[in-house]
């Protein structure tokens, strides 16, 4: 069992439908559904995906993208993203949204869903 299936079950704690897929190049494609959103957006929740880096957790995830119709409530693009299209997922709105601080020690999946959470409840 790899580390990241190891972390799965306590980000499934706080989101039970979350799942990772192993990619080709021995990444992982986490998908977390139902990340509720505040005022300000377009929708009220949105399926966030990120990919854990090969080395994880010494190396951290870098970046995130979720649901390709998410939008601001004023129907712009939000601050650092841009549509992409994924090979894992189709097309998704990416943010170009890094951790501060990141010690491999402690950080976990949940940790990192908790950086894009912080970024979301930002609408800007």
């Amino acid at each position: 069992m790899s580390f990241v299936e190891e972390q799965l079950p306590r980000l499934q704690e706080s989101y039970p439908q979350a799942s990772v897929q192993t990619l080709g190049d021995g990444t992982g494609a986490v998908t977390v559904p139902g990340v509720q959103l505040p005022g300000g957006w377009n929708r009220q929740d949105v399926t966030v995906f990120f990919v854990v880096p090969v080395g994880f957790p010494m190396a951290r995830p870098d970046c995130f993208w979720v649901d390709e119709n998410l939008r601001l409530a004023n129907g712009g693009l939000p601050k650092n993203s841009a549509l992409q299209t994924v090979a894992w997922g189709g097309a998704k709105l990416w943010f170009s949204w890094h951790p501060s601080s990141w010690n491999p020690n402690n950080d976990t999946l949940r940790t990192y869903v908790k950086v894009i959470e912080d970024r979301l409840r930002r609408p800007e």
